[in-house]
């Protein structure tokens, strides 16, 4: 599975259950989904997405939380359908 794909399904996730800005969700839920070989890759594009600024991150006593940028959901959208080929309303 290549970067790209591994990054487009990461953001597709996240995308499918509006987990946007004041939403979000913990860092480990990333690699569900994905085979468990896949765990350190999967790591690495979230972290590269975190560097875009795709993703924002929240960090809490309890772990680090994650959501996606609402400013960047257009650039997110066009990314997930030349990858993926879904589109979103």
């Amino acid at each position: 599975m290549g970067e790209e794909v591994i990054k487009a399904r990461l953001l597709y996730h996240l995308r499918k259950k509006r987990i946007i800005e004041a939403k979000h969700t913990h860092h480990d839920t990333l690699k569900f989904g994905f085979p468990k070989h896949l765990g350190k890759e999967v790591e690495n594009m979230a972290k590269e997405l975190i560097k875009y600024k795709w993703l924002i991150t929240k960090p809490t006593d309890y772990g680090l939380q994650v959501s996606l940028n609402k400013e960047k959901i257009m650039e997110i959208d066009a990314f997930i359908f030349k990858v993926l080929g879904f589109k979103f309303d």
